[in-house]
């Protein structure tokens, strides 16, 4: 179980995943890390992750190359619409960060989409044609609007915010002080 169904079921919260592309400028094809970030230090980054992680049942192993993430986010709205968000997010977080499948290619998503319970067909045809483009442009004027640059990015309440990758605990005090 991970941190947003822990806090879902712990506090009884209502969670709206917005998609926000970190990297826009990222190419079709991705890039190595090390040039998109020259003095990352990867194997403490990858230790720290997998410490984070770790009382969640993560992974993360060794990333190599930023996959551009638009399609990702694209598939994410397709799952949100058939009802099956959760599972597909899931999914493709652990094909990212646990098992390094490259998340800006179609048939990649097709079968995380697949394996999630969605057509992966009908999937394969909203990102051929952009179905849901319009949707990521309106989430990233709403993300501008509203001041946030990071992800993950959580408003509590409509105005509290947690930003970045934090624990258990921190969302409990914050969410204990609503």
């Amino acid at each position: 179980m991970g941190l947003v169904d822990k806090l879902k079921q712990e506090f009884d919260l209502h969670v709206e995943w917005m998609g926000f592309e970190i990297h826009p400028e990222t190419p079709p094809e991705g890039i190595p890390l090390v040039k998109m970030f020259p003095r990352a230090d990867v194997a403490a980054m990858t230790g720290s992750l997998n410490s984070m992680g770790a009382p969640f049942g993560l992974t993360f192993r060794k990333i190599v190359n930023i996959a551009n993430s638009r399609m990702s986010l694209e598939a994410g709205e397709f799952a949100k619409a058939q009802g099956r968000f959760e599972q597909f997010h899931h999914a493709v977080f652990q094909a990212y960060f646990s098992h390094g499948k490259d998340i800006g290619h179609i048939e990649v998503l097709k079968q995380i989409g697949k394996e999630a319970g969605l057509d992966a067909d009908a999937l394969g045809t909203a990102l051929r044609t952009g179905t849901y483009r319009r949707v990521l442009e309106e989430a990233k004027e709403d993300a501008a609007r509203i001041g946030i640059t990071a992800a993950p990015t959580f408003i509590l309440n409509g105005k509290d915010r947690i930003v970045g990758a934090q624990s258990l605990e921190v969302f409990r005090e914050r969410l204990r002080s609503l």
